[in-house]
């Protein structure tokens, strides 16, 4: 499928931001949750490697520049509703996702 018209039936937000679940390939554990614009989508096709909009610092954000933890993409899908995204990705360099040092950023068990 086409790129732009793909991201034309996309649902995002008021903000026109999709949130993106992450998910090992291998091991099939969800290892974190991002948002992404249209941008970041075409940046992340382009070099095949996860990049998120970063709302906090109001700006695109390559997973693994500064620490590197980069997330190559194995396949991705749209659920549904074509509102959340779910990447499958095989970690490069430390294996780790979260910027606290944990594997995932879904450690805290309730």
């Amino acid at each position: 499928m086409n790129l732009d018209i793909l991201i034309q039936e996309l649902s995002f937000n008021e903000k026109g931001l999709i949130p993106a679940i992450v998910q090992d390939a291998d091991q099939k554990d969800i290892l974190m949750m991002a948002w992404m614009d249209a941008e970041a989508i075409r940046r992340t096709v382009k070099c095949n490697e996860m990049v998120f909009w970063s709302r906090s610092r109001k700006e695109y954000w390559h997973k693994g520049d500064t620490s590197g933890n980069v997330m190559e993409v194995v396949e991705w899908a749209v659920d549904c509703d074509a509102d959340v995204l779910l990447f499958k990705v095989r970690m490069k360099g430390p294996q780790v996702a979260c910027h606290t040092g944990a594997r995932s950023c879904f450690f805290k068990k309730i």
